[in-house]
């Protein structure tokens, strides 16, 4: 099968030293100024909760806003467990301004890995009462579109004037921004039928097979199926690997790189856990190693969009060069062009 890739992207996991936060922070925008001189089209931060990491997606692409001026700027994934709807849409509306309509906004549902250990810094009320379904997803793309609040009577009064009530600042075509982390049927078939964007990472749940690429296949078969039943313009679906290539690394790197590469093996060799997590195969090894391996992969051909999902705790020279080998080597071999 034959693949397409129209849009190339990158995913960071701007980690920092627990000493220097800045350092890192800092690092992680340089490396999106560094994509858009490569010609990618998007570039994305993890968000994460009490690690040494983004915990603000959005406050970090506000920044980023301000070093670029092409590329998309995204988000994967925003547990909304740990959100206010409400307050969430005010802030990515905000940063999709600034960005002047380039921000890509990745969501996933379910209630806030951390929260126990949270307590109540964190719980307003009793966990079991809170509503972490696809539902506060749901919320926060509505408080995104373009509706005024209340009825025709109803207004806002302030020093700044009297006006009708809406979510501002209102970012027109974010709604249609807006992607889910699809990693099992149930949520492929939800953004789908929701008008959500599909993002396919390197994680998903093993429902019907014990491989991973077969188990990916469906999920894109269902998230399609799913469009067609809601009869609406057709949303994009962007594939998730981890890709290091060898090619412009001495030594010393390859050595590290294989190593890293070693150490995850065996998690994909069985799926994990009760609810059967498969895990992808990393790709390292030399550009033609990996163009060999990405010719074989049954996904790919059923995308245009590739996002490269960077290892946590490289450096930023590892970064940059294997973005560079992506860009030079590997992508347009799949049929991309640089912007």
């Amino acid at each position: 099968m034959s693949s397409s890739i129209h849009h190339l992207a990158f995913l960071t996991p701007g980690n920092y030293a627990e000493a220097d936060p800045f350092a890192g922070l800092e690092a992680a925008l340089k490396l999106f100024e560094f994509g858009e001189k490569h010609g990618f089209d998007s570039a994305w931060v993890r968000q994460r909760h009490l690690e040494r990491g983004v915990s603000s997606a959005a406050t970090f692409l506000a920044a980023a806003t301000q070093r670029t001026r092409r590329i998309e700027l995204g988000a994967a994934v925003i547990q909304m467990g740990y959100e206010n709807p409400f307050r969430l849409a005010e802030d990515l509306a905000t940063v999709d301004v600034l960005s002047r309509g380039r921000l890509q906004v990745g969501l996933s549902a379910g209630a806030p890995l951390h929260g126990a250990l949270l307590g109540n810094r964190f719980h307003d009320a009793a966990p079991h009462t809170v509503d972490y379904s696809h539902k506060r997803v749901g919320r926060l793309k509505a408080n995104l579109e373009d509706v005024l609040l209340g009825d025709d009577q109803t207004f806002v009064e302030s020093a700044g004037g009297r006006v009708r009530p809406r979510v501002q600042p209102y970012a027109s075509g974010l709604t249609g921004r807006l992607w889910y982390g699809g990693g099992s049927l149930r949520s492929a078939e939800w953004a789908g039928r929701n008008g959500f964007n599909l993002l396919l990472g390197n994680v998903l749940t093993g429902e019907n097979t014990d491989d991973f690429l077969q188990a990916q296949v469906g999920l894109v078969e269902r998230y399609k199926a799913s469009e067609a039943d809601r009869d609406a313009g057709r949303g994009r679906v962007a594939l998730g690997r981890v890709i290091v290539p060898l090619d412009g690394a001495d030594t010393v790197t390859r050595k590290r790189y294989r190593e890293f590469a070693a150490g995850r093996v065996e998690r994909t060799l069985a799926p994990q856990g009760e609810r059967r997590t498969l895990f992808a195969n990393d790709l390292v090894g030399s550009s033609d190693e990996i163009l060999e391996r990405l010719r074989r992969d049954p996904v790919l051909p059923l995308v245009s969009e590739l996002r490269v999902e960077l290892p946590y705790n490289f450096g930023s020279e590892d970064y940059e060069q294997i973005l560079t080998d992506l860009s030079r080597r590997i992508a347009p071999e799949l049929g991309w062009r640089a912007a």
